[in-house]
């Protein structure tokens, strides 16, 4: 459990007003040390994160942050970075003190239920004396989950898990499988890997490795070669398999390679599926052909990493796509938690997988794009679509090609 990645645990914000005793909660619920607890306000800066087994929810990560009613300089950028919490977060706490109650709280609580994150709110140091009643009385008109709790005591623990465990959200108690669904129990499919400067030595990267498990889960069988054994590996094997999965840079070679009666797609397409809006990265994909050199093209990736050789992000993806174009575009390069708030200046974001993400944040970055008017795709999509192979790597998903014509 405490190697679950980020992407896949259940991501609990905690926010509140500095010195509301956000680093207290984190600690008791944790019960470790794990946020520095001090009298002095701002004490936490950056977002703290810790990652733990929360049965029988599972693999969960709490997310302590700064208080977003820091002030000055520094205490902005404090809380820019709380800010960019919120789009993480599958359940926000917000923690209120007896006498803290205000636009702070409000705003944050407003936020979140636009965007249908569930919320509970902790009246917390219920030991120095009775809560905000005003508090109270927005949050009952709200109906939102509210506890009474003294962090620095540690009570209340069980009624939050509990309640927690309520509230959850239905997509991670029953999340959405990879590719599961899109073969029948028993039957076979071929993952195509390649192996060059940027695959870790020794190891699988994320998405490889977390399809393997899908594929074991949904009680399917596997095969896995390089791109240029597939085509001995296909002519080997006694059960046709019903769906290939390459990476996204092998897609030509393993178009080529894969009978055209055997459906064909990438991770990156997947992972676009799981993780996001898989018609919205379709639909997004098509401005391509309305590109002109000169225009502006984000590209965004969920964790950062130093480049070696031809990075898919920053040479390839920008080559195809110029080709295609037939003119120079401009190219930035986000990574990580950054997001540009100039988004309108672009003609089109292309997000990477976000293995490292969890759906949450990826929602979020849709949202945005789609407030700024802005079209976003994925790496996959927009590989297939440079490379002349769009409808061949959308194979399983025929119903998304009709639809996206229309749009």
């Amino acid at each position: 459990m405490q190697r679950t990645p980020k992407g896949l645990r259940l991501h609990i914000g905690v926010f509140g007003r500095r010195n509301a005793g956000k680093s207290s909660f984190v600690n008791a619920m944790t019960g470790q040390a794990v946020s520095i607890v001090s009298d002095v306000a701002g004490t936490t800066t950056d977002p703290v994160e810790k990652p733990m087994e929360m049965l029988p929810l599972g693999p969960v990560l709490f997310i302590d942050t700064a208080g977003i009613d820091d002030a000055g300089a520094l205490g902005e950028q404090r809380v820019g970075k709380t800010r960019g919490i919120i789009d993480r977060a599958d359940v926000a706490v917000i923690m209120v003190t007896p006498d803290g109650w205000g636009r702070y709280e409000t705003d944050l609580i407003e936020n979140f239920q636009k965007a249908d994150v569930p919320v509970i709110a902790v009246l917390n140091k219920s030991d120095l004396g009775p809560p905000c009643q005003e508090a109270v009385d927005y949050l009952q008109q709200r109906k939102l989950p509210v506890l009474r709790m003294s962090c620095t005591q540690a009570t209340g623990v069980a009624e939050f898990k509990k309640t927690l465990l309520g509230i959850a959200p239905d997509s991670f108690l029953q999340p959405q499988t990879i590719l599961g669904d899109l073969v029948e129990p028993g039957e076979m499919v071929v993952l195509v890997v390649p192996i060059d400067l940027e695959a870790p030595k020794g190891r699988l990267i994320l998405p490889q490795v977390q399809t393997i498990r899908d594929i074991l889960d949904s009680d399917l069988t596997c095969a896995i070669a390089k791109e240029r054994e597939l085509r001995s590996l296909l002519d080997n094997l006694k059960q046709k398999p019903s769906l290939v999965v390459t990476d996204s840079q092998a897609f030509l070679k393993v178009a080529g390679d894969t009978p055209p009666d055997i459906p064909m797609t990438s991770f990156s397409i997947l992972f676009a599926r799981n993780k996001g809006d898989l018609q919205t990265f379709v639909n997004g994909v098509r401005v391509i052909d309305q590109l002109k050199s000169g225009d502006k093209v984000l590209i965004a990736e969920a964790c950062t990493h130093h480049p070696i050789g031809e990075d898919i992000g920053r040479v390839k993806i920008p080559r195809w796509m110029s080709q295609y174009v037939g003119g120079k575009l401009h190219f930035d390069v986000f990574s990580g938690s950054e997001f540009p708030e100039n988004l309108p200046e672009y003609k089109l974001v292309i997000h990477c997988g976000s293995c490292m993400f969890n759906r949450r944040q990826v929602l979020a970055r849709i949202l945005k794009c789609r407030e700024a008017g802005v079209p976003i795709t994925n790496y996959g999509l927009c590989i297939a679509y440079s490379l002349g192979i769009f409808e061949r790597a959308l194979s399983p998903f025929q119903y998304l090609l009709e639809s996206s014509k229309t749009v």
